[in-house]
Formats: structure tokens, sequence, C-alpha cells
């Protein structure tokens, strides 16, 4: 095949790519992001209406957001590194090589712009995960490493860190490569690296990416090239306006990610067989660790040093659960309204089975003077960051959503879950999203309230949420406003 050809089969692979995530679009600095404003949730506007008359159509709204999305969302909201007790898990080729940890920056020697720029992002300590890898990453001979933690751990910051670290910016030529699944996550690796860049003279940064065109033959003067598989196969296979063997160092970011995107794994790996590996340090991160992610990781990086740090676990341990028998929805509603008026809710997450569920309660509510932030699958990724950020923020006290919110995201203010409706799969009970559900509360440490409101034609599958995680439910009577003062 002509390279004309196979490149433009590369084209039009990204393309299909590039289109499954329209919908993660970043907006300009400039530009404003529109979110359904409370007026439009009283006139059935935007949020599943049309023309002020709600939809009666029992349309559900319980899409899982894609790994691409829920990943680039979870990369906007954290503002700051997740604080965790969880251990460490460190394993070595090589058991009789020494271990080094730092508690400060200054303890790596790094050149003095670096560590200003450090210091200007608001890291003014290393984070756990960032203790044990960063001098490994720096360490001379360089040393490959794979890394697992969650997202806000600080694993971003560390690998753009030994990445500067290691380019010399006085050479202009390509030197670090760094491949993200998505062209907005390769965007969103750049703006950590121009900020914690930014005091270093010379550097300069190019986005192999989706409408960044070059020519055979071009050269890049750019010391970093960040961009996504399809492109960066394209620059340096089909064009060769990058080097791959005289790349020094390799990171391939958001692992996990990489493999549930159709294509990518096979881009990737064929841009590692152009690396130089006697002089290249690579690195691969990964938000999970499954059998999957570490075969693709050992088939990537060789004699790596791995670290692991175990996330946050949704647990049932910290979380008391009650269940309310109701008639219907507006009997749901009132139990809801009594529950509200007795106990002191800090901030609360409702959830509902369906988007019109969603609008009708955050209708009632508003108009019971409660403040209320609406999300759903509709939304624009960029959207449910703003409401996220809002609701964050403590601006509205109440989240009412479906199961987009169900897993991944962390708002640590929330201590009341209500499971408006109970969460369904194929007309049976869904035990692992009841647990992602009431797991938004009863985090780091603190104790959470769990509330499902069930019809008694539900109590089997009550019982089966209480067989299968082995913890009883309790009964809450919500006209009794003595047993509600109880909770508190």
């Amino acid at each position: 095949m002509a390279d004309d050809d196979w490149a433009k089969l590369v084209d039009e692979q990204d393309a299909k790519l590039s289109q499954q995530v329209t919908d993660m679009r970043i907006t300009q600095p400039s530009g404003r992001i529109s979110i359904p404003s409370y007026d439009a949730v009283r006139h059935g506007a935007e949020i599943g209406y049309a023309n002020g008359e709600q939809n009666t159509s029992n349309q559900d709204d319980d899409k899982p957001m894609t790994a691409e999305e829920r990943s680039y969302l979870q990369k906007l909201l954290r503002s700051k590194l997740v604080q965790t007790k969880n251990d460490i898990e460190i394993q070595r080729k090589d058991p009789n090589s020494p271990l080094y940890s730092i508690k400060s920056f200054e303890e790596l020697n790094l050149r003095p712009e670096l560590l200003k720029g450090i210091y200007a992002m608001g890291f003014n300590t290393p984070s756990k995960i960032q203790e044990t890898a960063l001098p490994t990453l720096l360490a001379d001979p360089p040393q490959n490493m794979i890394a697992q933690s969650q997202s806000g751990t600080g694993k971003t910051a560390a690998f753009v860190l030994a990445l500067l670290s290691r380019v010399d910016f006085k050479s202009a030529y390509p030197q670090a490569l760094c491949l993200s699944p998505t062209y907005e996550l390769a965007l969103q690796t750049g703006k950590v690296v121009e900020q914690m860049g930014k005091f270093i003279e010379n550097m300069s940064i190019a986005y192999a990416v989706r409408g960044e065109r070059v020519s055979r033959g071009q050269k890049i003067s750019s010391q970093i090239v960040i961009g996504t598989p399809g492109t960066v196969l394209d620059w340096t296979m089909k064009f060769h306006v990058v080097d791959l063997k005289r790349v020094r160092v390799f990171v391939l970011d958001e692992a996990d990610v990489m493999i549930a995107t159709q294509g990518h794994q096979d881009q990737s790996t064929r841009i590692h067989r152009g690396l130089n590996t006697a002089s290249c340090q690579m690195m691969l991160f990964s938000a999970t660790y499954d059998q999957q992610v570490m075969n693709f990781a050992e088939a990537i990086i060789s004699s790596p040093m791995t670290i692991r740090l175990r996330r946050e676990e949704e647990s049932l341990d910290n979380i008391k659960q009650y269940y309310v028998v109701c008639g219907g929805k507006e009997d749901k509603f009132q139990a809801l309204a009594n529950i509200y008026g007795v106990i002191t809710v800090g901030q609360a997450m409702i959830f509902c089975h369906t988007r019109n569920t969603t609008n009708w309660l955050a209708e009632r509510m508003i108009k019971e003077g409660h403040a209320v932030a609406l999300l759903n699958g509709d939304m624009q990724v960029d959207q449910r960051v703003a409401v996220l950020d809002r609701f964050r923020d403590g601006k509205e006290k109440v989240l009412i959503t479906t199961n987009v919110c169900a897993r991944g995201i962390d708002v640590e203010q929330v201590n009341v879950v209500v499971n408006y409706d109970l969460p369904m799969e194929r007309n049976s009970i869904d035990c692992e999203t009841y647990l992602h559900r009431i797991g938004r509360t009863g985090r780091f440490g603190k104790t959470g309230l769990a509330i499902n409101l069930i019809q008694s034609r539900q109590m089997p599958m009550l019982h089966r949420i209480q067989e299968h995680f082995g913890r009883k439910i309790e009964k809450l009577d919500t006209d009794d406003a003595d047993e509600l003062e109880n909770l508190a």
C-alpha cells in the first residue's frame, strides 16, 4: 500500500475516533458555557421539555459516560490534589535496587526555573505518589516506570516534571513525546506543561492533534510533542517530521482509556516500535490497572518500576442506609420535603432513573425554595463541569442527576444521597450502580446517609440489595418528626 493510501486510512480512523468525542469540545477562554437556567427549568426549556410542555415519553437518561468523557471530566474537576492515606505498592525488576522518597521538591535538585514553575502552580509539597515516583523518574541513568493512581493524585504533574527535566531546551528538535487518547486530554496535558515550564526559556510545544497539518519533510523545532496516537503516527511514519530515534522521553498517558478506544492500542504499539528503547525513558500512566492494562503496559514498557496507589474504595462502612415506602412520585416528593424540613442537610445528591423525572423534581424543589443543580446526559462535558463546580463550591445544595454522575465523580461535601428511583438494569436491581450511587457519600472517613424512596412492590428488590451487601437497610417513617430528628 502506498504511503498516501496508508496515511489516508489513518486519517479516516482518527476522524472516526474524534467524532466519538464531539461532545467534549473545549471552549475558548473567552467563551461562555451555556447552562440551563432556573427559569429554563421552571418553564420546561432546554432540558428535556419542548415549547414548555413536558415530554411524556419515559426517556431513560441512564447512558453511561464513555471512558474518554469520564477521564476528561475528572481532570477538569480536579482543582486540588486528592488527599489519600492509602499505601503505595511498589514492584521492581531488581529487588536489591535502593528506593528513595522525598518530602520536598527542593530535595530533587531541579533547575531553579522549573522549581519556580512548580510553586507557581500551587504545589507546596509532593503528593503521595510524587514522593516515591519523582526520585525514580529523575534518577540517572533514567528508569522506566508504570504508575497507577486515581485522577487527582498528581501523576500528570509527576511525569511533566520528569519530562521537563530531561529536555535540552537549547536544542530545537523533538525530544519528548506524550500520547493522550483524545484531543481534549492532549490539550489538558499541554496546559500542565505550559504552566510548569512557563519560566523556562525557549520551551516550545507542538500539538499533534486533529486539524494540525504538516508537510512531508517539514522539521518540527519544538522540543515537546503532545498528541493523539493517530496523528502522531501520521507525523512520524508518513511525514517524518519527528524522528522517533532521537526522542529521550516517551509518555503514554491514560493507558486504560487508550485501550478502551478502538485503534489506539495498535497505533501506540507501532509508535513505540520506532523508539530507541536503549536511550529513551518510557513512562505509562493509568487510573486503573486490570489485567488488560497490565498486559498492554508490559508489552510497551521494558524492565519498569511499577507503582500502584490504591484508590479510595467505595464502601458501605460509613453509610447509614434507610428506605421509605411511598405510593408514587408525589408521595416521594412529600417524603423528601419532610426530610429537608427536619434534618440539617449539608449537600445532597438525588438520583433519578430518567431525565424527565430529574426535570420534574428540579422544578418542584425550586418552587419550594431550594437551590438546585441539574445534571443529565444531554449536557456536554464542559457544561457538566460548570454544574459540578457550582455544586462543589456550595452555590447549590442539591444536585439532581441520573446515572451520569453515579461513579468516578467525587464531591467531598456530600453527606446525603437519595435514591428517588432505585437503579435498574433490564428490569432487575443493579447492585453495582447502587454502590456507586450511595458511595458518593461516606467518603474520606466521613459518615454519610443514604435514603431509598421505594414503592411497596419494590420490596423484593430492596431485599436483594440487603442480601448482596450483607447489610440491613432500616425502615424510615418520614411522617414521624422524632424519628427524622434521630437521623441527625
